[in-house]
C-alpha cells in the first residue's frame, strides 16, 4: 500500500494523542510481576503493547512478539524469572537484532536460556525459574532496554540486583523512567552513583496505575507546525504532563529552538493536561544536539531541519543501527530522494551543511518496517505536495491512529497500490 499526502495551508487541530508505549510496556511487566489482577488504566493500543498484553494473558508455548523490540527484551527477562518453558520469537528482522548482552547477563544471574537459531539472536528457548540475583556489569552504550529489562525483574530475585553500567550510558531517561515506574509499584531502587543501580529484593505491591499520553507521538505534531511556518496555525495536544518522566518530553525544549512555543493549560505536577503549540518568530539558524538520551527523535529532527533549511549536526546516534531498521542508512537514502545530502561524518554522527542534490520526481519514501520513518517523513508533505509513503500501516507499532489524526488536521490522503 502507498499513501499520497497533501497538506493544508493552515493547521488548526486538537489531537488526542495515544497513551505512552514506553510507560505501558513497563507497567504491564511490573504489574504482572506484582500479581495485580487490575490492568493499568489508559494503556496504549499500539502493536508493541498488544503483543505484551497477549503474551501475559495467554502465555502460550511459543510467544511471537512480531517486530516489537521492547517486547523481545522485556519478555526475555520476564520469562526468565517466571516458571514455565517458552519459545520467544519474532519477525525476520527481529531475528537479526542482537540480544546477547541481555541473555548473557541473565545467564550469569542463573537464568536458563538457549538460542534456537543464530548465537546471540532470537528466537530464544527460556526455562523460567527463581533467580538468585547479585552483582553484575553490562555495557551501558548498547541498549537501555537491556538495562530496563534486568531492572524490572530484579525485585523478585533472591538477592536483588546491583547493576554497574560500563562505558557511556545511552538513553538514561528511559532507565530513569523504568526506575520511577518500579518505585510506583513499591520497589526499592536507586542510583548509587553515576554508573551503578541498586535494587533491593523487595517484591512489587499491586496498585492502580494511570498512564499518561505519549511525548514521542507529540513530536510529529511539533514537526508539522515547525515546517508549516504559518503563524495562524495552532495545534492542541491532549493528555500530556508537565515535568513528565518520558525522555522524549525534551521535544518541547528542542522545538523551542525551531520556533515552537509550548503552553500547558495547567502545570499541576503529575496531572495530564492539554498542551497548545504556537509559532514564535525567534528560531535558530542551525541545530546541533547530542541525541544520546532521545535517539527516537532523530528521524523527526533530520526531516524537520531539512524542510526548514536548517543545517544540523546530530551526535549520540550509535544505537540507531540496531533499531527497527538501520535508521542512519535509511535516513541518508530517503532524504536523498527528496534532494538532501545527509552525511555520516563519523560513527554515530549525522550532519547536513545545506548540500542539495537533484530530487527524484514522484519517488516514494520507503519505511523499512519502521513506524518512525513513516511518521517523521509525513510532515514533509507540507513542503512536497503529493509526497508518497510506502507501507504506511507500519505506524500501528506505536500510533495506530496517526493517519486518521492527519486527516482530522486537514491533510488529504490518497491511496494506491504500492510499487
Amino acid at each position: 500500500m502507498q499513501y499520497i499526502l497533501n497538506a493544508p495551508e493552515t493547521i488548526n487541530a486538537t489531537i488526542d494523542l495515544p497513551a505512552s508505549k514506553s510507560i505501558s510496556n513497563r507497567a504491564l511487566i511490573i504489574n504482572a510481576l506484582a500479581g495485580n489482577g487490575i490492568m493499568p488504566d489508559n494503556l496504549s493500543d499500539c502493536d508493541d503493547t498488544e503483543v505484551i498484553l497477549d503474551a501475559l494473558r495467554d502465555m502460550p508455548d511459543t510467544i511471537d512478539i512480531k517486530a516489537a523490540g521492547t517486547a523481545m527484551r522485556f519478555m526475555t527477562a520476564y520469562l526468565a524469572v517466571t516458571p514455565g518453558t517458552h519459545l520467544l520469537t519474532g519477525t525476520e528482522r527481529m531475528k537479526q537484532r542482537p540480544i546477547k548482552v541481555l541473555v548473557e547477563a541473565l545467564r550469569y544471574l542463573g537464568a536458563d536460556i538457549s538460542y534456537e537459531g543464530n548465537e546471540g539472536y532470537p528466537p530464544l528457548r527460556i526455562n523460567g525459574k527463581k533467580l538468585e540475583g547479585g552483582s553484575i556489569e553490562i555495557p551501558g552504550d548498547v541498549s537501555s532496554q537491556y538495562i530496563s529489562a534486568l531492572l524490572m525483574v530484579a525485585p523478585v530475585m533472591e538477592k536483588g540486583l546491583e547493576l554497574k553500567l560500563t562505558g557511556d550510558i545511552i538513553s538514561r531517561p528511559y532507565i530513569d523512567l523504568t526506575l520511577c515506574t518500579m518505585i510506583d509499584f513499591g520497589a526499592e531502587a536507586e542510583w548509587l552513583g553515576s554508573d551503578t543501580i541498586k535494587v533491593e529484593p523487595k517484591p512489587y505491591s499491586p496498585r492502580p496505575y494511570f498512564i499518561e499520553n505519549d511525548w514521542s507521538a507529540a513530536s510529529y505534531w511539533y514537526e508539522m507546525l515547525a515546517i508549516n511556518g504559518n503563524e495562524e496555525s495552532e495545534i492542541k495536544l491532549t493528555g500530556l504532563t508537565d515535568g513528565s518522566r518520558q525522555g522524549d518530553s525534551a521535544v518541547k525544549y528542542l522545538f523551542s529552538m525551531l520556533g515552537i512555543k509550548t503552553i500547558f493549560e495547567t502545570r499541576e505536577p503529575g496531572v495530564p493536561t492539554t498542551v497548545t503549540l504556537k509559532r514564535i518568530s525567534m528560531a535558530s539558524d542551525r541545530l546541533d544536539y547530542d541525541f544520546i538520551n532521545q535517539p527516537d527523535m532523530v528521524q523527526t529532527f533530520v526531516v524537520c531541519c531539512c524542510m526548514m533549511n536548517r543545517p544540523f549536526c546530530f551526535t549520540g546516534l550509535s544505537s540507531l543501527r540496531i533499531k527497527e531498521t538501520d535508521r542512519i542508512e535509511a535516513l541518508k537514502t530517503e532524504m536523498r530522494k527528496l534532494g538532501y545530502v545527509i552525511e555520516e561524518t563519523c560513527p554515530g554522527e549525522l550532519r547536513w551543511d545545506g548540500t542539495r542534490c537533484e530530487p527524484e520526481p514522484g519517488a516514494a519514501i520507503n519505511t523499512y518496517e519502521d513506524h518512525r520513518m513513516a511518521m517523521a517523513f509525513a510532515p514533509a508533505a507540507i513542503k512536497i505536495p503529493g509526497l508518497r509513503i510506502n507501507d504506511p500501516q507500519v505506524v500501528s507499532k506505536s500510533y495506530p491512529n496517526f493517519w486518521l489524526d492527519l486527516t482530522r488536521a486537514g491533510f488529504a490522503i490518497g491511496e494506491e497500490a504500492g510499487a
